[in-house]
């Protein structure tokens, strides 16, 4: 069957304007390849010179291979990791040499579109794990089966393995880290609350956890005791960090058992009942729907931080040995996180992929792998380098997230080529719920903008 373009795919003029500019301004000079014809010297790139004939007429050196990589800006942490990754590697390689091209996190996705779109892609691609099925069934990535050898793969852990496995169980991406999701907390306002600190072993129950944010709300000075990020507005963090509350209440985003359809999941009477009960902690003011402000936590006027592991080198900061890290509540069908992360790709755009691999392969080095994951509090990629960091060993103030992931309690993003269309109709349909629109009617509008989408593509088959 012919596959259909992807509404993933579709982008604006002001998209391409956007990636224009950005290119231009971030692309090195071209360099001049010239070959010997006759009396001319002829530029096999974009520009014609004539020289005069001479007696001996030398080729000129090629030079290094330069490999684009794009990179989405991120936070400071993970920007001066990874900037320092590259002048190490260019630094270290001669014949080959990385441009990298960082573009802003907002719209990132959206430039990666239009560069599809005109197949203008770098040869080394960032991106959110689970964009990669669509990428994949788009045709855009280059498997990387080829490249990683088995004792690579074997120090890999086992969900960035899965998370860049798609078509034809083949392997089309790495990432350097996987993801954490649970609760960051203030424990001096946990003492003062009265309250129990929750362990793996026994979270907070949906019942409990709302008794602690009542007694939270008391603590001086604190304003809005559940700091939930609404900041981050609309986007993806909307399904990355609240699709695991659906999940707890025995919700979802889509049934899984064929990726057909969200009827009766997304808009189901248990993700129904997720969303009236964070709806109800607005109401009664222990989250603060219209938030603005990132630092709520940092500052003391919030007690939790429903948020990822990418905060920890700021809270850290901000509380020092007052901070700690405890695990998801379960809301009544076992406490679910999130999981997955940003990770790479090889494009099919790519003329050089050999030199592509070389610079992916060293991203993946247990040194570059620990330089990011000490940037921004992830768990580590490897086992080898998860295994030395004190950080998530037994006491370790992360070892929360390898405890949640190694109980299974991550639920991965679906994996289907309509994840673009899933996550932007979850997450419209969350932001109007914040601002008071009819949760079921909201739910109902996000399933339907679903289904069409897999209509439309003919349920994304996967055999072309």
């Amino acid at each position: 069957m012919k596959k259909s373009i992807s509404p993933f795919l579709a982008f604006s003029a002001v998209g391409i304007l956007a990636l224009t500019s950005c290119s231009q301004a971030a692309t090195p000079a071209t360099i001049i390849q010239t070959q010997v014809v006759k009396e001319t010297v002829v530029s096999t790139v974009k520009e014609t010179v004539v020289v005069a004939p001479t007696e001996e007429v030398t080729e000129a050196p090629a030079g290094p291979v330069t490999i684009d990589v794009w990179f989405h800006s991120g936070t400071g942490g993970e920007h001066d990791a990874l900037t320092a990754t590259v002048q190490k590697f260019n630094e270290e390689n001669k014949d080959v040499q990385i441009n990298l091209v960082l573009l802003p996190g907002g719209s990132y996705n959206d430039q990666v579109q239009a560069a599809a779109f005109s197949r203008k892609m770098p040869c080394v691609l960032d991106f959110d794990g689970p964009y990669v099925y669509n990428y994949v069934w788009a045709g855009l990535l280059l498997p990387l089966d080829d490249f990683v050898s088995a004792d690579m793969k074997a120090d890999i852990l086992p969900s960035i393995i899965a998370q860049g496995t798609f078509q034809d169980n083949k392997l089309y991406s790495l990432g350097q880290f996987d993801s954490g999701l649970a609760l960051w907390a203030n424990k001096d306002h946990l003492t003062q609350a009265g309250v129990r600190i929750p362990t793996i072993d026994k979270p907070w129950t949906k019942d409990e956890f709302e008794e602690v944010l009542a007694k939270l709300k008391t603590v001086p000075g604190v304003t809005f005791p559940l700091d939930m990020k609404i900041n981050y507005g609309k986007g993806e963090y909307f399904t990355y960090g609240y699709s695991p509350v659906l999940q707890s209440f025995g919700g979802d985003l889509i049934d899984r058992s064929d990726y057909q359809s969200a009827d009766g999941v997304l808009n189901g009477p248990e993700s129904v009942e997720a969303l009236t009960t964070i709806k109800s902690w607005f109401d009664k003011g222990y989250v603060n729907p219209a938030q603005t402000s990132d630092t709520d936590f940092a500052d003391g006027k919030s007690s939790l931080s429903f948020v990822g592991h990418w905060v920890f080198p700021d809270y850290q900061k901000a509380l020092g040995d007052n901070l700690i890290l405890v695990p998801m509540p379960d809301f009544g069908k076992g406490a679910k996180t999130g999981m997955g992360s940003w990770n790479w790709g090889i494009t099919k755009d790519c003329q050089n992929p050999d030199a592509a691999w070389q610079v992916l392969k060293y991203f993946m080095s247990a040194e570059e792998v620990k330089r990011m994951t000490a940037a921004n509090g992830a768990v580590p990629a490897l086992k080898s380098v998860l295994e030395a960091d004190t950080r998530y060993a037994e006491g370790g103030i992360l070892n929360v997230y390898y405890q949640q992931l190694d109980k299974g309690w991550g639920v991965p993003r679906p994996i289907t080529p309509a994840y673009p269309t899933i996550t932007t109709a979850f997450a419209a349909a969350f932001d109007n719920i914040r601002n008071g629109a009819d949760i079921k009617e909201e739910l109902d509008k996000a399933v339907k903008a679903i289904d069409d989408n897999i209509v439309q593509n003919g349920g994304y088959p996967l055999s072309q």
